[in-house]
């Protein structure tokens, strides 16, 4: 749970009966909150009290600080119970509440983040709203006291008002929300000026977009990637390395435990917000394994390697889902778990600390608020020159100082854990594990992938619907439609690691669910099933956030289950999504760096690889091998045994085709047409460079 504060146990609320730990963190508090739900909106409704909602999530600063100055304090919270229902989220948990009310936010105010503070009318419509407020004016904010006696005035004397402004706030929403249907032909062409359109905002210098703060923003990056790969443009390959190769050198990037803090405040890469978010960390370990395929640095396999054995290490549960975060904070300090003093550093690593120090920028007065954060500036082998020392010598030290200075790290007080298991980021990260596992040959990774999928379908479904959330035996909130395209993803990309069925069927069982509990007949699915209700609009996840749009993961597994199935519906409604977006994404390509990836798709001509054999046999594994080397994006890989009906029934790839001289054999097929079936993975390696 995130420790962001002594609680007084005098209180209890209602929130001691929830699973998420932000929403447990507040349950000591003087305020009577309710979690999201009926009770809360029939007690409103009853009442005839105005709502106040507050959203927010485990590893959110500012959420804590609220927390401390105005929930934990029992004059506020009087006032709050007084003359409100008081309802906490866990954004995290429903994110499509969030949403909703995030957009209000942002019409109001023209800006938003968490924490966030809405009032709303008994019948859940917005009529004010904001982010932080401090317990007395400042920075141009009200008090939060003063705010709350100035809604309650307003609530008593000119309701009328009020109701109509949020009225009238609900029709823009809903109004924004109607897109119309595609009827545009979706060509390159939108690929090609999204591309222009990233270079345009490039930093050359550091890498990344825009200037400060700093995002990974995983999916942009994978769509420049796929740009290269198309197009073989020189500039998109530097602008890829170049920004990986900053992260990884960068603060933003844990060089002792590994994995990615959420963004850097600095356009630098240096310091981070350092809390660690199990999404990222998924997206990352992804986007720097293809990265490795592309390039074959060796720099971006170790971050892929040292990012999934942070998560096997720190953030899986014993019954095999992964945890949601880790906190910024430990001991109230933000940072304090992952930064050093020089002196420490001296102490701890003697003969070998001015090297360390010198490579990774540890100085007696810091680089960050006295403190020093890991960071490299250079190679090690430039490094080494610079030090008179032969670059093996000195990454051996750097690997020495680095286990010396972990072991020192893991004696101090962790920060916080959310160990809330969610649906789509496990999702993300049972992808990440599945493809590393296929592509470095790890067995220990498809291991993880196996038993969190089957994990996910075992805890998180009842009566064949997803759920959204699990901790401690415990699964609940209906799965959104982000659930169901991020596990359809995840099953697919398993399948192509393992051959083994079972995940193409559940996938398409996944998909046929998904499509009737959320598609839109206009093209589209909409972020809440059929079946979840009480909400006072519909609201569609057309842009990417911090994880990849809803909407360009349903298009984007639409696409590979028509395609592997041979099932032009899929496909065509994929289609459709693409033609109603695209003009909306040419406006904003850095919104939509998912749904681009996943047009890039679509455009491209069908290649598909079958490969026939045991696959325990090595010359089926050397085929195997030769197929997931290289960068292919847009390539589906298929096996079986040459006498398996049931996978040739499943995939048309497969139908009617046998092994050449009894040998293990692979078939390389694009648009259409297969080149001549090889039993040879030297000759496999040419068909595949000319696709």
């Amino acid at each position: 749970m995130a420790q962001s504060t002594t609680h007084d146990h005098t209180y209890t609320n209602r929130l001691i009966h929830e699973t998420s730990p932000y929403l447990l963190q507040h349950a000591h508090n003087p305020v009577d909150w309710y979690p999201w739900g009926d009770e809360a909106l029939a007690r409103a409704r009853a009442e005839d009290k105005p709502i106040l909602l507050s959203v927010g999530y485990s590893a959110c600063h500012w959420c804590h600080v609220m927390e401390r100055e105005s929930f934990e304090n029992p004059d506020t919270a009087a006032l709050m119970n007084r003359h409100f229902v008081n309802i906490k989220v866990d954004r995290e948990e429903r994110p499509d509440v969030d949403a909703i009310y995030m957009e209000a936010v942002q019409l109001m105010t023209n800006h938003g983040g968490w924490p966030m503070t809405v009032f709303l009318t008994p019948d859940g419509v917005p009529f004010y709203g904001g982010t932080y407020f401090p317990p007395s004016d400042r920075h141009g904010l009200p008090g939060f006291p003063r705010l709350l006696e100035a809604i309650t005035n307003a609530w008593q004397t000119q309701r009328e008002g009020l109701a109509q402004q949020g009225a009238e706030l609900v029709r823009a929403m809903d109004k924004a929300a109607i897109l119309p249907p595609g009827r545009t032909l979706v060509t390159e062409s939108v690929l090609d000026e999204a591309s222009r359109q990233f270079a345009r905002q490039f930093d050359a210098r550091n890498g990344g977009l825009g200037s400060a703060p700093k995002f990974p923003q995983a999916s942009n990056w994978e769509f420049i990637l796929r740009t290269w790969r198309r197009t073989g443009d020189e500039t998109t390959r530097t602008m890829v390395e170049r920004t990986l190769r900053k992260m990884a050198y960068g603060g933003i990037y844990d060089h002792l435990g590994g994995g990615f803090h959420r963004y850097t405040v600095d356009a630098i890469w240096l310091v981070p917000h350092f809390e660690k978010m199990l999404y990222d960390n998924a997206l990352l370990a992804r986007l720097y394994l293809h990265a490795y395929q592309a390039f074959g640095d060796d720099l971006y396999r170790r971050v892929v390697e040292e990012t999934l054995e942070y998560v096997r290490r720190d953030m899986t549960d014993p019954a095999g889902g992964f945890y949601s975060a880790e906190d910024a904070d430990s001991e109230g300090e933000e940072g304090k778990f992952y930064v050093w003093s020089y002196a420490e550093v001296q102490r701890l690593l003697g003969p070998d600390a001015d090297a360390f120090c010198r490579f990774y920028d540890v100085t007696p007065d810091g680089n960050w608020e006295e403190h020093n954060i890991l960071h490299m500036t250079r190679p090690v082998e430039v490094a080494a020159q610079e030090l008179g020392l032969d670059a093996a010598e000195l990454d051996a030290l750097l690997t020495r100082g680095r286990a010396q200075l972990f072991e020192a790290r893991s004696k101090r007080v962790r920060p916080g854990l959310d160990d809330k298991v969610l649906l789509s980021w496990n999702a993300l990260m049972l992808a990440a594990y599945a493809e590393a596992g296929a592509v470095l040959n790890n067995s220990t990774y498809l291991d993880i992938a196996v038993r969190n999928a089957e994990f996910l379908l075992r805890e998180l479904q009842a009566d064949g619907r997803l759920l959204r959330t699990w901790k401690a035996g415990q699964a609940k909130i209906l799965g959104f439609q982000e659930d169901y395209a991020y596990l359809i993803h995840a099953l697919l990309v398993l399948y192509e690691a393992t051959f083994d069925r079972r995940w193409v069927q559940e996938a398409r069982r996944l998909a046929q669910a998904m499509l009737t509990l959320f598609w839109d007949d206009d093209g589209g699915f909409y972020q809440t099933g059929a079946d979840q209700g009480g909400l006072v609009t519909r609201p569609m996840d057309l842009f990417d956030s911090a994880i990849p749009s809803g909407n360009a993961v349903g298009a984007d597994v639409l696409l590979r289950l028509g395609h592997l199935l041979g099932d032009e519906t899929y496909m065509r409604k994929a289609g459709l999504i693409f033609s109603r977006l695209h003009e909306l994404t040419a406006r904003a390509p850095t919104g939509f760096g998912a749904l681009l990836s996943a047009m890039d798709r679509y455009l491209a001509a069908p290649r598909e690889v079958a490969i026939l054999g045991d696959l325990s046999a090595a010359a089926t594994q050397a085929l195997l091998a030769e197929a997931r080397r290289r960068y292919q994006p847009n390539r589906l890989l298929v096996a079986a045994r040459s006498d398996d009906a049931e996978a040739a029934g499943l995939f048309p790839l497969l139908e009617e085709r046998d092994l050449v001289n009894g040998q293990p054999t692979a078939y390389v097929c694009q648009n259409y047409a297969c080149q001549l079936p090889t039993t040879d993975p030297t000759e496999l390696a040419r068909q595949l460079d000319n696709l």
